[in-house]
């Protein structure tokens, strides 16, 4: 990357490491040093929360609101109606409004920690394109919007290419995804002069078709930005753990929980996750991100400590800290970790200690729980388990009992 910004939005996405392409660097650069500018990402409604996976983007939006620039989080309330066909092996399942509108509130929640939104010049808003997409009248938008669109260059699209290539189906619903989220930007620069649209490096195809549109139908200058589709030193997609997707949502995933998965990045990750994921000057992350042994540790710790505070709190952040030292360094118990309680009718007789490993969610089924036993990786109360048989009853539960997978993840039982 040869371009020398003025803008101290796109410095800091050259420096921190979000930047994957840029429709016109010097445009929007210049536009961005001109004033106050408005820039969106868009979000499918298709689950309850958001997850580990969107958080480098939410980063992009608090890092364009901190350079002085306005903010829009465009909820997919019309378009997850649809599905979002890209680099997906099948059809996405729809969902209807009442489970739609669930799910924009639960997502709300978590934007409402990483941006203000107010009535200021830059405060964000929260947008959802079912203000415009629900009440489209289909000739309408056939005649106007349609005639815009090559099907020669849509079916060009790696997105649709590679589904088309494994032969998969790509229904007509999905097709029409695409035009749907252009029109998007076309609405969202009449109403409200938003002049970039950003997004995962996936979304290059349908942030062109936008600015497209936008050029023909109002002859606007407009601008797109990917990030890097963001993987592990080890290739693995960011933002999922043995139990599954790392999700924002406190009520889906605890502040402990969350902290631990990020103390427990590989070493290689960790000046590069500091950069994109904390606030913390540039040489910093770098520094800790060259420290070796015992000491890059500390710096996981730093890197834990730093995201979970931004999205749960300073006090969350200590706790789950706290609750770290004293699982792993003094084999204690730790008042913050994931804690399933049974009652007494669940318990009944006893439970399996294999049962137990599974409910907790330290394993997805009893065969993986038992193959953890027998490759002796599954601990009670800081002991080695070896009779994938044992029982547990109240007798045992008298006073709450840990249950261990590996070094890292742990859990408590108890009756309630």
């Amino acid at each position: 990357m040869t371009y020398h910004p003025k803008s101290d939005f796109i410095a800091t996405m050259i420096e921190r490491g979000f930047l994957a392409d840029c429709t016109d660097y010097q445009g929007l650069d210049e536009a961005l040093i001109s004033g106050v500018q408005t820039a969106y990402i868009g979000y499918d409604a298709t689950a309850q929360s958001l997850h580990v996976g969107h958080l480098m983007n939410i980063m992009v939006l608090r890092w364009l609101q901190k350079t002085g620039h306005k903010p829009i989080t465009l909820m997919g309330g019309g378009t997850t109606k649809v599905g979002d066909p890209s680099f997906r092996s099948d059809e996405r399942p729809l969902l209807g409004p009442e489970q739609i509108d669930a799910n924009i509130a639960g997502m709300q929640k978590v934007f409402a920690k990483y941006l203000s939104y107010d009535d200021s010049e830059t405060g964000a808003l929260m947008l959802n394109n079912a203000e415009w997409l629900d009440s489209l009248n289909y000739l309408d938008f056939l005649r106007d919007i349609g005639r815009h669109f090559s099907v020669n260059r849509m079916l060009s699209f790696e997105s649709v290419k590679s589904r088309l290539d494994r032969e998969q189906s790509l229904s007509f619903l999905e097709f029409n995804y695409m035009i749907l989220q252009a029109y998007d930007f076309l609405e969202l620069n009449r109403r409200y002069n938003c002049v970039l649209q950003m997004g995962g490096s996936d979304q290059w195809g349908n942030i062109i078709n936008g600015i497209d549109l936008t050029r023909r139908v109002l002859d606007h200058e407009i601008y797109g930005l990917t990030t890097p589709l963001l993987t592990t030193s080890d290739g693995r997609k960011m933002g999922k753990s043995q139990g599954g997707a790392v999700w924002l949502n406190g009520e889906m995933l605890s502040s402990y929980e969350f902290w631990q998965f990020w103390r427990n990045t590989t070493d290689a990750d960790v000046g590069r996750f500091l950069k994109i994921f904390t606030e913390l000057p540039v040489d910093e992350c770098d520094r800790m991100g060259a420290l070796a042994g015992s000491e890059i540790n500390e710096a996981k710790v730093r890197l834990a400590n730093e995201v979970t505070t931004l999205l749960h709190g300073a006090a969350a952040a200590a706790t789950a800290e706290a609750t770290a030292r004293e699982v792993f360094e003094k084999g204690g118990v730790g008042g913050d970790l994931p804690t399933l309680t049974l009652s007494a009718a669940e318990l009944g007789d006893g439970m399996s200690i294999v049962q137990l490993i599974v409910k907790t969610g330290l394993a997805k089924s009893g065969k993986e729980a038992k193959r953890l036993i027998a490759e002796n990786g599954a601990k009670l109360d800081d002991t080695p388990l070896t009779d994938a048989g044992l029982m547990i009853d109240a007798g045992a539960l008298s006073s709450p009992i840990k249950l261990s997978a590996g070094k890292k993840r742990h859990a408590l039982v108890q009756l309630g």
